[in-house]
């Protein structure tokens, strides 16, 4: 199934490159937004300028860091790179759209797709994560907020290096989408909600949530520090288009009564789907 993520990954991160991002000029962070500067401005070959600037990247990250990319990631990073230059600069696949913002959108969809499929196949890419992971070592700043810098940075500089402000606007957006589909794409959508209860009719909110909702129900023994009283707490995991149907049953019940209501990563039981 690694295989299955990967092959897939790479043909949607490649396609990206060769069909929106680069026919567009558009920077969407990371080493390789710093090869598409370059082929901006020099016309050098993306793919290629991506392996060469990994290059020394992979020789710190050995020297600093200790450890040395996978096999499967190093291969990764060469097929999908040749895979760039070749559907760009041999087939020459046009781009489907002339206009450089729905390019940004559907660029930064497909790159982001074939990130997440590239990640949950036990590989990377390299470039700005290795750099995160070095500045961690000697700054308070995680590896996330050092890829976020170096990200904006380098689109910032394109912005800068073509004197063109909507080429880092568009960049921007590009990163960002792209971001938000990589975690769609390794932590799914969120598709359970935990409900915590206190209500003085427990037993009736209870029997509601059988009846109404037929789900599970868990009953916590809780304490107010405040009222220096025992409380019961209702705690059940429902889907999130019960969660209005939740409220406006507890309502009913008890007006007055404290209800929590919280993402759930991941539910497994009866009545839930695992995360896939």
């Amino acid at each position: 199934m690694n295989y299955v993520f990967l092959s897939i990954g790479i043909l949607f991160y490649t396609l990206s490159y060769a069909v929106f991002l680069i026919p567009h000029s558009i920077v969407p962070g990371g080493v390789s937004g710093l090869a598409i500067i370059f082929h901006i401005l020099f016309k050098t070959p993306v793919g290629i300028m991506v392996i060469i600037f990994n290059i020394p990247l992979f020789i710190l990250a050995i020297r600093i860091l200790g450890f040395s990319l996978s096999a499967r990631s190093v291969a990764t990073i060469l097929v999908t790179n040749l895979l760039i230059d070749f559907f760009t600069y041999t087939v020459k696949i046009s781009s489907p759209t002339q206009n450089t913002i729905l390019a940004s959108i559907y660029g930064g969809v497909m790159l982001g797709i074939g990130l997440g499929l590239i990640f949950r196949g036990g590989a990377n890419t390299g470039g700005t994560d290795i750099v995160g992971q070095i500045l961690n070592r000697f700054t308070n700043f995680s590896v996330g907020i050092w890829i976020l810098i170096v990200d904006t940075g380098i689109i910032t500089f394109a912005g800068i290096a073509t004197n063109s402000i909507e080429l880092a606007l568009l960049g921007y957006l590009s990163l960002f989408i792209s971001t938000r589909v990589i975690d769609l794409i390794l932590e799914g959508f969120d598709y359970a909600r935990a409900a915590f209860v206190v209500s003085e009719h427990t037993e009736k909110v209870v029997e509601g949530i059988y009846e109404k909702l037929g789900r599970g129900v868990t009953v916590l023994e809780g304490y107010s520090p405040y009222t220096k009283a025992k409380r019961p707490v209702i705690m059940c995991v429902i889907t999130k288009r019960e969660t209005e149907n939740l409220k406006r049953l507890v309502k009913a019940i008890d007006n007055n009564a404290f209800v929590i209501l919280t993402d759930v990563f991941e539910v497994l039981g009866h009545g839930f789907r695992p995360r896939v």
